[in-house]
């Protein structure tokens, strides 16, 4: 089947106004184009980046990709852990269809058939491999391990471990001993490339060195481990960002009032230390490890066009969630408020649009048939996410508008929707309390509008969308009876 007629069976139901445009783009095209893939992927990666407007990121080689490529302004997770994020976004499908809510569950649990989006690649002839982090394992202390892997995706696979693990004796932590979920961090001595994401980055070198010698279309994804905790790299990151220049978000003294109880679940008691300098000095160590990690990530990015393969090659920069660094008095991730939902989306296309900021709503979901079709494969059956195609190749205008949805489970089930300028959220199905958000007038969402008069019939309508979305799984689950 022709490459374009694949795309009109991909985004069937489109408006004939969406379809002509790209078509009109490609219609010259005598075959699929056979590109390769870069897929770099952070761990725990904010918004906190220069081309996402942080005056204090200094992440030159991501923005230098923005500049080059598609900078989403409006990207959002599906479930903001990481297992259950990692799932969806890898496997083209919501938490709902892979079953996946927290760090425990396989989503091959559930199906063993499950088609992954490396997966398709693979079966498709592209040489396939994974250089780090991209589905879950834990952190620190699985680093140099397989942890959750799936080894149906991979023709290869590189576990790197670096001097971080071997140091952990020197972190500060919170909780004395305690890393992966607890705000810790580390200036560390030693270089870059002694750190375990140096390591997989000289990796991610060599096999882009090998590719461009024999020629094999590559699907090569990369997972690095920063910023999550503990914050770990060299001396010469803190130093990158002074102490002196690092603020706390303000919090209004009222902040609470407005807030359903179930929204602010993830504050840990031992946080409480954050509010002052200690607080500072977590920022810092935070913006240390984004800064290191965006040189790791420019040495790939610097690779890939030494060695001649830039013009060939899709490259798709992106995290898994957001994280909270203080704002709502929250750290680090598993709120349904916009820091800990929405995510850094960049997608640079050979050819394609150069130095775009996309105020377009999009998801994870969305990445795996985005790729397919860049690529002039059949998207599957199953992916649940629509090609972002469009919005890269020129057709941008005609692309129609959709929501982004986000949940999470525990002992308070909670769904949001971001669609336009409007955050909404409930919390077991509104029982628990609802949330909604003006980000026109209010982008930190600090005052809930959801029950003004004025904005009854907005809520209203974002209401019929989670219903429609998430039906029976809005509620939470009915606890377990002892025995």
């Amino acid at each position: 089947m022709h490459g374009r007629e694949r795309l009109r069976t991909t985004w069937a139901g489109w408006a004939a106004v969406v379809l002509l445009p790209w078509a009109a783009v490609h219609a010259a095209d005598p075959s699929p184009p056979r590109r390769n893939v870069l897929f770099v992927i952070c761990d725990d990666l904010c918004c906190a980046l220069g081309s996402y407007g942080d005056a204090t990121a200094r992440t030159p080689n991501i923005d230098a990709l923005a500049a080059r490529g598609v900078k989403f302004d409006r990207a959002y997770c599906q479930f903001p852990l990481c297992n259950p994020s990692r799932a969806s976004m890898l496997t083209g499908r919501r938490p709902r269809t892979t079953t996946v809510r927290d760090n425990a569950r396989h989503f091959r649990e559930a199906d063993l058939d499950t088609v992954t989006l490396p997966q398709v690649f693979r079966r498709s002839g592209w040489r396939v491999e994974r250089i780090g982090k991209l589905f879950h394992y834990g952190v620190p202390v699985q680093i140099g391990t397989d942890g959750m892997d799936d080894p149906p995706s991979w023709d290869a696979v590189f576990n790197p471990k670096g001097r971080d693990v071997a140091d952990e004796g020197a972190i500060f932590s919170l909780v004395p001993g305690k890393f992966g979920g607890t705000v810790s961090w580390l200036a560390a001595d030693g270089t870059d490339a002694e750190q375990t994401d140096g390591i997989g980055a000289a990796r991610a070198v060599e096999r882009l060195e090998a590719f461009a010698r024999d020629g094999t279309p590559f699907f090569l994804a990369v997972g690095f481990y920063r910023p999550h905790t503990p914050y770990v790299s060299p001396k010469p990151w803190f130093d990158r960002h002074p102490l002196d220049g690092v603020r706390l978000p303000d919090l209004p003294a009222d902040h609470d009032a407005g807030v359903p109880p179930p929204a602010l679940r993830g504050r840990k008691h031992e946080e409480a230390r954050l509010a002052g300098d200690l607080g500072r000095e977590a920022i810092q160590a935070y913006r240390a490890s984004v800064s290191f990690v965006d040189a790791q990530a420019g040495i790939v990015f610097d690779a890939l066009a030494r060695v001649g393969l830039d013009d060939d090659t899709v490259v798709v920069f992106t995290s898994d969630h957001g994280y909270h660094l203080g704002e709502h008095g929250l750290w680090q991730k598993m709120s349904l408020f916009e820091e800990s939902a929405r995510v850094p989306l960049v997608i640079a296309v050979p050819g394609g649009r150069t130095g775009v900021a996309a105020a377009h709503t999009v998801e994870l979901i969305d990445l795996a048939p985005t790729l397919c079709d860049l690529c002039g494969l059949e998207v599957p059956v199953g992916f649940e996410g629509r090609s972002l195609a469009p919005l890269l190749v020129g057709a941008a205008e005609a692309f129609p508008a959709r929501p982004a949805f986000t949940e999470v489970a525990g002992s308070t089930r909670g769904a949001t929707v971001r669609s336009g300028r409007w955050r909404y959220t409930l919390w077991d199905g509104g029982v628990a309390g609802r949330q909604l958000y003006d980000h026109d007038t209010d982008p930190r969402e600090l005052e809930n509008l959801v029950d003004r008069p004025e904005h009854a019939g907005t809520v209203r309508q974002l209401d019929a969308m989670l219903r429609e979305r998430f039906g029976d799984d809005l509620k939470s689950p009915a606890p377990r009876r002892p025995g």
